[in-house]
């Protein structure tokens, strides 16, 4: 998903003549949350492909530096320029189209909530502790058309692997729910995958939607039921944001919008 988010970035950008520097953000909590090339490289504009909260530890090393930045799914401030998708609205419509296929099961495989990045299944009482706006509003999303999802199974990233395990844990219960809605399309394939292994119908005995609009044809015979957001259209938003403040000029924070895309591995809840 990022990489066609940073295509359509590096795209726009390049038509400018500007060129990009890519910092990889700390992959384990134990590591220092700024790495030291923020605190030093030169930049004219820095881009956080990754909002949390408005106290987010990078941010803060960049105001201090005096840096204009976007933020790319933060939360809107005066002080930077912000673009993010309507995966709130997204959400809400993917869990009422399986609503009105009968399903009143959920459980959902939800991105890492913070740094610290979890594994595992998390109880209602950390649901409000969100530090990870992505995080934040698809479950927002999913609160927002009236569910209360019986299970929340945290992953620390965005990965099959990782959909696979949280898809293994949910449906190996005896009391599994029928629908399983993920944060990624990424996470749902790993569903899938684990549903396969159990010996699961998919949409027979649950069905799964995921998030993005990935092309994922090696998950054939199944086409994912997933919110397709514009991924190339949000980097070159980015990039326009981005000249933008190089212009002197604080866009307005943009919003892109999503659609549902239904596919075969949805259906009518089990009876």
């Amino acid at each position: 998903m990022s990489v066609q988010v940073l295509d359509g970035l590096v795209s726009t950008l390049g038509e400018m003549g500007l060129g990009v520097l890519l910092i990889p953000g700390p992959s384990d909590p134990a590591e220092p949350p700024v790495d030291p090339l923020v605190q030093s490289a030169a930049m004219d504009v820095a881009v956080l492909l990754w909002g949390s909260g408005s106290h987010d530890p990078v941010l803060e090393a960049l105001r201090r530096r005096g840096i204009p930045t976007v933020v790319v799914e933060g939360i809107p401030a005066p002080d930077v320029a912000t673009v993010g998708i309507d995966d709130r609205r997204g959400m809400t419509d993917v869990v009422r189209h399986l609503q009105e296929l009968g399903h009143e099961r959920f459980a959902c495989v939800s991105l890492a909530f913070d740094r610290h990045r979890g594994d595992g299944f998390v109880e209602p009482a950390r649901w409000d502790e969100i530090v990870w706006q992505v995080t934040r509003r698809r479950l927002d999303g999913v609160l927002d058309a009236g569910v209360t999802p019986e299970s929340v199974y945290e992953t620390p990233a965005s990965l099959v692997e990782h959909g696979k395990t949280a898809g293994f844990a949910i449906l190996s219960r005896e009391d599994r729910p029928t629908a399983v809605v993920c944060w990624s399309d990424l996470l749902a394939s790993g569903v899938v995958l684990a549903a396969r292994e159990l010996g699961l119908s998919v949409p027979g005995d649950v069905s799964v939607a995921g998030f993005d609009g990935l092309d994922l044809p090696w998950l054939a015979p199944d086409v994912l039921t997933s919110v397709v957001q514009p991924l190339a259209e949000k980097g070159a938003v980015v990039g326009r944001a981005v000249a933008s403040l190089l212009s002197g000029d604080m866009p307005q924070p943009a919003v892109l919008p999503v659609t549902l895309r239904p596919g075969t591995t949805t259906g009518p809840a089990p009876r």
